[in-house]
Order: structure tokens, then sequence, then C-alpha cells
């Protein structure tokens, strides 16, 4: 291998990775601050309101900043849509069974608002028990978002469902729905039963 396939020493690494440990994002502002910010300045005015659009901004401090309203399994082949309601009792949806065909193909469709504030990096994270033990766990970068009235959608990447006779049976997840600075916007548990047929 030559010196420069090596790659930067293992001092120039560490200093590198002890940087990034130590990074202190800069204080957020709101998004009436951001607004107010060089407002004299025509042409970032017009790009501001691209990026954040013309919402107003909530001033009823009891609504959070994001409302993770549903979460949605897509899969064209389903006899019915399979959505789970999260602005209800998360208990009750703990007790719920939803039913998946073995070796099918989905998507995950996550429904979510943001109401007062610019919420940078959030996603979608998934860890799935069978009998008690963690087989998985998946993290989707759903990304960066300015208030507006309207719902966004998020779309995970096509997935297969688990199959075979030893992958049928039900699973338990554990969903969290958060963001760069681990603010836990909503987590939720739900089970979901891996059958050979849907109406099994």
């Amino acid at each position: 291998m030559t010196e420069k396939d090596a790659g930067p020493p293992l001092e120039d690494a560490d200093d590198e990775l002890d940087s990034r440990l130590h990074y202190k994002p800069p204080p957020q502002k709101s998004l009436q601050e951001l607004q107010e910010l060089d407002k004299d300045d025509e042409s970032l005015a017009k790009y501001k309101r691209t990026l954040l659009g013309d919402a107003p901004v909530l001033a009823d401090p009891t609504v959070p900043n994001v409302t993770v309203t549903r979460l949605s399994l897509v899969c064209d082949s389903a006899p019915g849509p399979i959505t789970m309601d999260l602005t209800g009792d998360l208990q009750e949806l703990k007790k719920q069974v939803f039913v998946m065909k073995e070796g099918i193909e989905y998507r995950v469709k996550i429904n979510f608002k943001v109401n007062k504030d610019i919420v940078s990096g959030l996603k979608y994270v998934q860890h799935t028990y069978r009998t008690g033990m963690k087989v998985d766990k998946a993290t989707f970068m759903v990304g960066s978002y300015g208030p507006r009235l309207e719902e966004y959608e998020f779309l995970t990447p096509p997935e297969e469902a688990p199959k075979g006779m030893l992958a049928r049976g039900t699973y338990h997840n554990k969903s969290f729905f958060t963001d760069d600075d681990r603010q836990d916007h909503l987590t939720w548990e739900w089970s979901l039963a891996i059958r050979k047929d849907w109406n099994e």
C-alpha cells in the first residue's frame, strides 16, 4: 500500500475525531428571529421565503414544535391500508398487532408537522425485538424542515419483509422520532406479525 493510500496519520485522525466530539452547534434562533435578520436584503428575503414559506409562527407554548401524526406501512399488495394514528392513545396502539405477508416489498411512511421553528436533522429510529431479543435496528435520516400548515411526508427506501417458516411470528417495535439536538419528538411501541398470507 502506498503512503497516499494509507490515509492520514493516526494522531491526525484522533485529533479530527476529538474536534468533532467537542463541536458545539451555534445557539438556535427562532423562526421569528431568522425572519427579522437582514430583512432589508431583498435577495436574502426572497431566499428565506422560499426556504421557510410564509406560514404564521404558532405562539401557543403548549403546542409541540414537531407533531408526528401517523406511520403507515406502504405495500401495493396489501388488502387495505396499514396505518397507525399517532395522535391518539399510544398505550392502546401498543396492544394492536399489524399483519404483513412474508417476503413482500414495503416502505415506511411517516407523516408529521412542524409548527413553530425550523427543526434540523430529523431522524426515524426503529428497534425490533423478537421474544425479548433485539434482532434489528434501523435509522433513517428524515432531514431538516421549517414550519408550515400542511403535513410533511417521509418515505423510507423499499425493504423486504422477512420470509420463511423461521421468520414468521410477531415482532415488537420501539420507534423514535428525534433530531440533531436529541430532542425526543415521539417514542411509541407497536407490534407486527409476519404471516404466510395477509388473511392467515
